[in-house]
């Protein structure tokens, strides 16, 4: 059937081409559309409806995909705020907790200056009154040893001008003057005693 109607459509082109009327060459065309639509319609309206659910499904996939998206981007934009909040947060503690922590630090240095220099202040007093005392101490050690060897000075002397006395007055002999001189190197060397009253008797 479809021979037929091939070589009738190309005697009605021939036809044409040699002068045939118009309305024989719109009457062909027609007929090959409805043989067209009788052969390959219902393929053809198939095809249409597979593209059109095909095309809607394309576009809910779509649009669910886009409202996905949205939604992920929605709540990746949420997470990514609270997580920089969370952060802004931690960062503002942490400053303010080192800055309380220098203040105290700056508090304990200042206190620890000053108890050393009160401390220092102390020291110094201390040594000084120390060195006072230690001079005074010195001072004093001087002149108890100055009068004491002034007062044995003055009593040795006392003795050699009583033993020199004795000499000229009584002219004793050698032995005399002998045992006068050891009196006088024993009171030197502080090992002259005189005899009790008990000794003498």
């Amino acid at each position: 059937m479809a021979k037929e109607i091939n070589r009738s459509d190309a005697s009605a082109t021939a036809v044409g081409v040699d002068g045939v009327k118009p309305g024989a060459k719109a009457q062909g065309g027609e007929s090959l559309d409805k043989v067209r639509d009788i052969l390959f319609g219902s393929q053809s309206r198939e095809y249409e409806k597979r593209f059109t659910r095909l095309e809607e499904r394309l576009l809910k996939e779509a649009a669910d995909l886009r409202d996905e998206l949205r939604k992920r981007f929605d709540s990746l934009e949420v997470y990514t705020k609270k997580e920089v909040d969370s952060l802004a947060a931690r960062l503002k503690t942490e400053h303010e907790q080192r800055t309380e922590s220098a203040k105290e630090i700056s508090r304990d240095l200042k206190e620890t200056s000053r108890a050393f220099e009160k401390k220092t202040g102390q020291l110094d007093e201390q040594l000084t009154a120390s060195q006072r005392e230690l001079r005074q101490q010195i001072l004093d050690q001087s002149k108890s040893i100055s009068d004491e060897i002034r007062k044995k000075y003055e009593a040795m002397t006392a003795s050699l001008e009583h033993a020199t006395g004795e000499l000229r007055d009584e002219k004793t002999d050698r032995a005399a003057l002998a045992s006068l001189f050891m009196e006088v190197a024993m009171r030197l060397n502080n090992e002259f005693k005189i005899p009790d009253a008990e000794d003498l008797e």
